[in-house]
């Protein structure tokens, strides 16, 4: 259900295809949400067939056909409910945590090659959206001023993660 909903909020922003939708997950909101293709395609169907949207072909020029999803006003209704609904906090899934809980089996070595591994992947999930942010402009409104800090959360999450790995590294090897 939070996968459509958040659907139906990219929607709300502009009329898009799967692959604009697929290209929204991947460069703007991954750093809180992600989806593969199947996932989306999925779920806009999903949506299409529950009257939450419309999908209409537009001929492409010199490029095949779109297939462009809009949001209805039923859809509209959906997102306002969802978005005033208590919150559904969903339980964290994070593969490095699991790993690091079971590595005490672990030498030094390989604890440090672990936690180096990790600290290369937040570094670079930081400078990703260190530089998401560098190209954005100025928030117009406030619909992209709630986009933003949805981003700057992700910021200071990640440049905490990396001050943890800091500790941790030097704590335990």
């Amino acid at each position: 259900m939070i996968l459509a909903r958040i659907i139906l909020g990219l929607l709300d922003l502009a009329p898009m295809s799967g692959y604009d939708l697929k290209r929204h997950f991947d460069t703007t909101i991954n750093h809180f949400w992600s989806a593969d293709r199947a996932q989306i395609y999925r779920t806009l169907a999903r949506l299409v067939d529950d009257g939450l949207a419309t999908v209409e072909t537009v001929a492409g020029a010199k490029a095949p056909d779109r297939h462009e999803h809009r949001i209805t006003e039923r859809g509209r209704a959906a997102l306002r409910e969802w978005l005033t609904s208590e919150l559904d906090r969903q339980p964290e899934r994070d593969a490095f945590l699991a790993r690091l809980f079971f590595a005490g089996s672990l030498d030094d070595a390989e604890l440090a090659g672990l936690l180096a591994r990790h600290r290369a992947a937040a570094r670079e999930q930081l400078d990703a959206l260190e530089a998401i942010r560098a190209s954005t402009p100025p928030p117009a409104d406030r619909r992209a001023r709630l986009r933003i800090t949805t981003l700057n959360c992700g910021l200071a999450r990640a440049r905490a993660e990396l001050d943890w790995l800091d500790e941790i590294t030097e704590e335990l090897t």
